[in-house]
């Protein structure tokens, strides 16, 4: 039983060593992390949306629409009748203003009505528009890619800055190590009088100027590490762990060409997409049918309708004064009153309004054709530069490291002179420094050249990046 105990508190101690171990993410999860989370990537899918209600909209202008109206309030409406001259002699002759009255309706009134519609043609309109938002959404998807590229590249350098830092702790540490060996050579040799207390003081100086690089090395690292947490939300305990080498990257020539890029496909998309809205707008003189429907319901309650004059006339030999129009009824109704038919718009003339939208649209599909005259020529130039750049940088790759070779030697042949008593700190130093230097320049010649490879592939629309990582 105690054994078990045993085994049982040792097995929970070591848990959270081994339970929770974490692994150092690979580029592929830091740049599907990215892509989630990039704030310009998500603003254009949100942009976007925008593309693909109008799609529904267009879809839905041929269902049936159907609106419901009404109104209820006090009506009082007066009409005066007069006569007009009447002369039929000798059998009628009535002056003019012979018949005089004043007809009110007085009370209160409901009106509802229902209007049916719906489109049945639109003169082409909707069908060329329809065809422009499926080019414009094709140009949009495109610009997608562009931006994903601008994610990848921003990813990549970060990553490869991680890397060119770790670098250069190893380098740092290389010196380290030299010149702690050497500081034991140093102390010697003070001890011995091989060396003056000044050239001593050197290597001490050398020492502290190294300690302060690494001070450096880690404030540049924690930089880079708060930028990749900002990238992907990926932890810092996990970064980390990231442990990445540069190495150079051997790129083939281009296959494709700077059409292909994303900005000279969505101007391509979008001068056809201009084309339809073109034609869209040409329908203008195209007359439009649509199905219409309507029902009435109109009634009057409370009401009284009167005349101020007789509508029958008196006849005085009978005693009969003649009687004016005093009638309330309980309510009248009209219910129900249907009209259906088929309705049509022909815009003869529509005082050039249609004329001019054409000629809008016409500007706008110009203004895209001299955007693409103006993209070819700078992306022609920027292939050119990007693909000058990375043969100028892998040159660079060859020539750092035989600088390296060279100085690998300088500084053997300074240390044994050094260590014999032939040259001064000052030498064996400068030599150190040369090696140092140069080796640091040797791994930023390989992240140049990784960065201007990246660029060239962009340059032609073929950014590979398995080819890096």
């Amino acid at each position: 039983m105690k054994n078990n105990l045993l085994i049982f508190t040792f097995g929970f101690l070591l848990f959270p060593t081994f339970g929770w171990a974490q692994s150092a993410p690979n580029f592929r999860e830091l740049l599907d992390s990215a892509m989630v989370r990039d704030s310009d990537l998500k603003m254009q899918i949100t942009q976007n949306k925008l593309t693909d209600l109008d799609e529904h909209k267009l879809k839905d202008i041929f269902l049936p629409t159907l609106e419901m109206s009404g109104q209820a309030g006090y009506l009082n409406a007066t009409v005066r009748l007069t006569s007009p001259e009447i002369n039929l002699a000798p059998f009628i002759q009535i002056p003019k203003g012979y018949f005089n009255n004043n007809l009110n309706i007085s009370g209160f009134s409901g009106i509802a009505k229902a209007d049916a519609k719906m489109l049945v043609y639109s003169g082409g309109k909707v069908k060329y528009l329809k065809k422009a938002i499926e080019e414009k959404k094709i140009s949009e998807d495109i610009l997608l890619t562009k931006t994903k590229d601008e994610v990848i590249a921003n990813v990549s350098r970060a990553y490869d800055q991680l890397a060119l830092i770790h670098q250069s702790k190893r380098v740092l540490d290389e010196s380290k190590k030299r010149l702690d060996i050497n500081r034991k050579t140093a102390d010697k040799a003070l001890g011995y009088g091989l060396i003056t207390p000044y050239d001593h003081k050197k290597i001490e100086l050398a020492q502290a100027t190294l300690n302060a690089k690494i001070v450096e090395y880690e404030g540049k690292k924690e930089l880079l590490l708060t930028q990749l947490y900002i990238f992907t939300g990926i932890s810092k305990e996990r970064l980390q762990l990231i442990e990445p080498a540069l190495e150079p990257v051997e790129l083939m020539a281009a296959e494709k060409g700077i059409e292909q890029r994303a900005e000279i496909q969505a101007l391509n998309h979008g001068i056809v997409a201009a084309d339809y809205k073109i034609k869209a707008e040409r329908t203008w003189m195209i007359p439009k049918v649509q199905l219409m429907a309507s029902a009435y319901y109109i009634g009057l309650y409370g009401n009284r309708i009167k005349t101020s004059e007789n509508i029958i006339p008196a006849i005085p030999e009978l005693g009969y004064g003649g009687a004016k129009l005093d009638w309330k009824p309980t309510n009248i109704n009209i219910l129900p009153l249907i009209t259906a038919g088929v309705g049509f718009k022909w815009e003869i003339f529509d005082g050039k309004e249609g004329k001019h939208a054409e000629e809008t649209a016409k500007i706008g599909k110009e203004v895209l054709q001299n955007q693409k005259e103006d993209a070819l020529k700078k992306l022609t130039l920027n292939l050119a530069n990007n693909q000058t750049n990375y043969d100028i940088a892998t040159a660079q790759i060859a020539l750092k490291a035989k600088e390296k070779e060279l100085a690998k030697n300088a500084l053997t042949q300074a240390e044994k002179e050094f260590r014999y008593g032939m040259s001064k700190s000052s030498q064996l130093i400068d030599a150190e420094n040369d090696l140092e230097l140069v080796e640091l320049e040797y791994q930023n010649a390989i992240f140049n050249q990784r960065r201007a490879g990246i660029e060239l592939m962009r340059s032609t629309q073929e950014l590979d990046i398995t080819k890096f990582y």
